[in-house]
């Protein structure tokens, strides 16, 4: 059994946020859990290529955007996935953090940051 709280969390700063990483791979569950904070007034142009990503909004405000520009509005009860390693722009409200548990499968090591651009999509 694992047991884990947000203290003892390895805490990452992943480029525009923290991902606190609750599972990740050493633990052998084959996915991964996340709590992460996507900082006020942020857009990251993002795809997972190695990974299937679905996330819940549980506080805060913003959007997940497709890149033909189709916008998603993300509020606290909502979930999106990333079903086929779609690249997106996550984008937090100007007036407040958004925060995601998140899940990844295969799992994340648990080290792995985003190198931000506009132009290109950050992968893990």
């Amino acid at each position: 059994m694992i047991i884990r709280n947000l203290e003892n969390a390895k805490t990452v700063e992943w480029g525009n946020g923290l991902s606190r990483r609750f599972i990740v791979d050493a633990d052998g569950l084959g996915y991964s859990i996340t709590d992460t904070t996507v900082l006020a007034g942020t857009k990251s142009r993002l795809q997972y290529r190695n990974h299937l990503e679905t996330c819940y909004c549980i506080e805060g405000s913003g959007a997940v955007v497709e890149l033909d520009g189709t916008s998603h509005p993300l509020t606290p009860g909502v979930l999106y996935a990333l079903n086929d390693h779609d690249p997106h722009y996550l984008i937090a409200s100007p007036d407040e953090d958004m925060r995601l548990v998140c899940v990844f499968a295969p799992a994340l090591r648990g080290d792995e940051v985003h190198n931000l651009d506009e132009n290109v999509s950050s992968a893990y």
